[in-house]
């Protein structure tokens, strides 16, 4: 983290870009405040990278337009009715590189109301910035940068947070998540992205208040839980969430995932080992796909991949514990959770597919597998390859070191096989050397069940033996067609 001075040496520097300095000389210059509000101020005090631009002001969305449209090479208004009006502004954005632009938001100061039941406002313009930072979700973001003579508002002690790494909301934390539940959410996420630990009384609301976030629709869940397992980090929030009670109320497979451990009969504990293997997932994607964007879909198979143990945990004699199928039940539990979160079916589909093979692996470090075995294990993983791969690797967390090294070496080897029969026989196509129109013309049928059955012993041939050329697999299918 910056020292305070830096982080001010970057406000000031924000506040006097060209298109900042622009924008506030004309909103002043029309009777109107306008202050860089919230995740820019926070973010430059901190030294992080500012992506987006809000700001704030006393003008209603009209007079934003009126004000904005000589400035902007382009508007939009779709935001008009919450009083927000975007722009895309031409010229040297806060990178101070010409040539560049910077999109903003500006929004009218709000005083909404809410009514307890949805986390939907009554809509209200306001007409001062102290009030409207205080209603916002941390006292972290609740900071303003007055335009265009710099000047830092703060309301509510958010620099004195930030230096302690605290997050905290501005007001009594019953009434703040009690307006917005989705806030609570946020805590846990902003508590992994920044490193923050939540203050007493804010956690001890979240846990009183977890059953408030049923009234958040199941797509701004997803979302907030999307942007936790994007931080490179993720594993503090979900900690947070855990603790609170609140992943319970909208992921209860994670939670359900610390087993009492029997006297008798001991295991690993599978709510920490869910933990590190996310982290290792995630330590993986660094190291394999270096400047790569994160693989959100990865990290939920990671932290999903064991949620079939609760329900297929035995006692064994002798004080052992069997999960047996875990995988599978995993699966079909994934599955229903997330389409219950309303995720898109190609992130559903990899997701459960991830979890289905994880434990395929472990086969081949207890023994060697032919050319065969290797070949199915690529055809099935399809286009999840790598990430199984990854999830694979880290789903590695003995303790013992003689057994830990025994696996990386095997997988290195069943990475190598790959690469050596992919380079010979183009394994990433694996279909039969015989098309469907071809096996039609050798047998003399019509298109029917019997030309699948025949591309699917094509197939397991070409999977057991490799390439054997067009003409043997065509004397193998009359074969085949005549033993039928």
């Amino acid at each position: 983290m910056l020292t305070m001075a830096e982080g001010l040496d970057r406000l000031g520097a924000l506040a006097t870009s060209p298109i900042m300095a622009r924008l506030g000389a004309a909103f002043a210059q029309a009777g109107f405040e306008l202050a860089i509000v919230g995740g820019p101020v926070r973010d430059a005090l901190l030294g992080r990278r500012t992506n987006d631009l809000d700001l704030a002001t006393d003008a209603r969305p009209d007079d934003i337009l009126r004000i904005v449209k000589p400035l902007a090479s382009a508007t939009w208004d779709i935001g008009r009715e919450f009083g927000t009006i975007g722009a895309k502004m031409a010229g040297p954005g806060v990178s101070g590189e010409p040539g560049t632009s910077e999109q903003v938001e500006i929004t009218t100061y709000r005083a909404d109301s809410y009514d307890g039941v949805t986390r939907k406002p009554t809509v209200a313009f306001g007409d001062d910035l102290d009030a409207d930072l205080s209603r916002r979700d941390f006292t972290v973001g609740a900071m303003a940068l007055r335009l265009p003579v710099p000047a830092l508002v703060d309301p509510t002690g958010g620099v004195e947070d930030l230096v302690a790494g605290i997050l905290r909301t501005p007001g009594d934390p019953d009434v703040s998540f009690g307006d917005d539940p989705l806030r609570m959410l946020r805590a846990a996420r902003f508590a992994a992205q920044l490193g923050f630990t939540v203050a007493p009384d804010t956690l001890e609301a979240m846990t009183r208040l977890r059953a408030s976030i049923r009234i958040v629709s199941p797509e701004r869940v997803q979302g907030e839980l999307v942007k936790l397992l994007a931080t490179d980090d993720p594993v503090p929030g979900i900690r947070i969430l855990v603790d609170t009670g609140l992943m319970g109320e909208i992921l209860p497979e994670v939670p359900a995932l610390r087993l009492e451990i029997d006297e008798h009969h001991h295991h690993k504990d599978v709510y920490e080992h869910s933990l590190t293997v996310l982290q290792q997932t995630i330590d993986l994607e660094h190291e394999r796909h270096p400047g790569g964007a994160p693989d959100v879909t990865l990290r939920l198979a990671a932290l999903l991949h064991d949620i079939g143990k609760p329900a297929t945990r035995k006692l064994e004699p002798g004080g052992g514990v069997s999960f047996h199928h875990h995988d599978l039940k995993g699966a079909r539990m994934a599955r229903k959770r997330l389409q219950a979160l309303r995720f898109d079916t190609a992130t559903i589909g990899a997701v459960v597919q991830l979890i289905e093979q994880h434990l395929r692996f472990f086969g081949y470090a207890e023994g060697a597998w032919t050319d065969s075995a290797v070949r199915r294990y690529v055809r099935d993983a399809g286009s999840e390859l790598e990430r199984l791969h990854i999830l694979t690797r880290a789903d590695v967390t003995t303790r013992n070191a003689r057994k830990a090294g025994r696996l990386r070496r095997a997988y290195d080897d069943i990475e190598r096989r790959i690469t050596e029969l992919a380079a010979q026989e183009e394994l990433d196509a694996m279909r039969p050397e015989l098309d469907g129109n071809r096996i039609q013309e050798v047998l003399g049928i019509g298109p029917g069940r019997e030309v699948g059955e025949a591309y699917r012993f094509l197939l397991d041939v070409r999977l057991d033996e490799g390439v054997i050329g067009p003409d043997a697999a065509e004397q193998r299918l009359r074969a085949w067609w005549a033993a039928r």
